[in-house]
């Protein structure tokens, strides 16, 4: 189901235009990037992916550093999850995310339909909800633990009545986590943490939809239909945009696309794939980013490895289409079928993603189990990537272990030597 036609396009972009529109908007190129910390690099990408791997550090300390270069992790999760003054909070997004505290009412859309289900993975029991509300309204912000146990004590799954009471009432918004306690999270009542215009807002499932498109467009600088519902994992049948698969439409990519602002481009074919149909934010089409200019933006470009879950790579598709780059996450398949590694981590240099490396961490010594280098001009960035990030988690010494193409080891030995690794 094809859906109807896109509206004609008022630019055309080549595609390394496009890319280098991505990388900007996603932070990735330019001093301007770094402005305003944390919190700011929070509300462009409008959300951080959580997960629960750590190696160097954990996903959302990744994406920090990416962008903001090594500043230290206890100022990275205090911008998240500010014990004081809370500016973010999670909830379901492209995944399990953090998202600026001023987005909440936009995703009304999706808490109504949670609650229209009834259930997600678990069958709640009202009675115990009841008894949790109850608690925390006497008793404060309480983590699972504190209401009586997470867990049944079986597999990784197996969630108490608690936890599963506490996580559906998290869910329809009854309850809200803008804090963790250790990687706990810490429950508390909308109410008691949200400012009034934001739990007063009453806002239709299509301004949800079309505020989501803003955000995506804005994250991203351009999106194409599938990039539109996979930003925020919203379902695409055609050309029409849902917010669950058991839920009808709530707008065609085309009308939340024209409700956000964004621009009809197209961006041309090139060596990376066809011509793709698109949408520009209003931001990338500014003074001075229009063809011509784009290819050349100011500022240096980031030189960094990515955490697998970073918003840059987290939909494999659009990473192929953009940067023509083939990655897949394979933490959960056998280490006998893996074919780069268990937290495979891509190699942003020169604005391209030109190697990957798969790294773990002995002491003070990060470990380089599998690194593969697509061209030989990759070995230097890669030295200097690997060499700052193991500075940024403590640790002294860089070891390689397996390096493909075998030829480029020396290269890469002599550019890490010079890196004082």
């Amino acid at each position: 189901m094809a859906g109807p036609p896109l509206p004609a396009p008022e630019f055309t972009l080549s595609q390394d235009e496009a890319r280098v529109i991505t990388l900007r908007a996603q932070g990735f190129i330019g001093a301007d990037a770094r402005k305003g910390g944390v919190a700011a690099m929070l509300g462009r990408l409008g959300a951080v992916q959580l997960d629960t791997i750590s190696v160097l550090a954990r996903s959302h300390e990744l994406v920090a550093y990416a962008r903001l270069g090594p500043i230290p992790r206890a100022q990275i999760e205090q911008a998240y999850w500010h014990p004081r003054q809370p500016a973010a909070f999670e909830y379901w997004s492209h995944a399990a995310c953090v998202l600026p505290l001023e987005e909440w009412p936009f995703y009304a859309f999706r808490r109504r339909a949670f609650a229209r289900r009834g259930m997600r993975w678990h069958q709640s029991h009202p009675s115990v909800c009841e008894r949790v509300l109850a608690r925390l309204r006497s008793e404060g912000p309480l983590t699972a633990t504190e209401l009586g146990g997470a867990k049944n004590g079986g597999a990784w799954w197996d969630w108490s009545d608690t936890k599963i009471a506490v996580e559906w009432l998290l869910d329809t918004g009854d309850v809200i986590c803008v804090r963790r306690k250790g990687w706990r999270r810490v429950y508390d009542l909308p109410a008691r943490v949200l400012p009034a215009d934001l739990t007063a807002a009453e806002l239709t499932d299509a301004e949800c939809v079309a505020r989501l498109a803003d955000v995506a467009g804005r994250a991203l600088g351009l999106v194409t239909r599938a990039d539109l519902a996979d930003y925020q994992r919203l379902k695409l049948n055609g050309s029409e945009l849902r917010h669950d698969e058991a839920d009808g439409p709530v707008l065609t990519a085309a009308a939340a696309a024209e409700a956000a602002g964004l621009v009809p481009v197209q961006i041309a074919a090139g060596r990376t794939g066809p011509a793709q149909r698109a949408w520009a934010h209003p931001a990338v089409l500014e003074p001075g980013s229009l063809p011509g200019s784009v290819a050349a933006p100011r500022g240096r470009h980031r030189t960094t490895l990515l955490s697998p879950f970073d918003s840059l790579v987290w939909d494999r598709k659009r990473t192929l289409r953009v940067f023509g780059f083939e990655h897949s996450l394979e933490a959960y398949v056998p280490q006998a079928k893996r074919v780069h590694g268990y937290f495979t981590m891509p190699l942003l240099a020169g604005g391209r993603l030109v190697g990957r490396v798969d790294p773990a961490r002995n002491g003070k010594t990060l470990i380089a189990r599998k690194l593969t280098l697509d061209k030989p001009g990759a070995a230097e960035p890669m030295a200097q990537a690997l060499a700052e990030a193991a500075s940024w988690v403590g640790c002294d010494n860089v070891k390689l272990q397996q390096v493909e193409p075998p030829d480029l080891e020396p290269r890469l030995r002599s550019a890490l030597s010079e890196q004082g690794s």
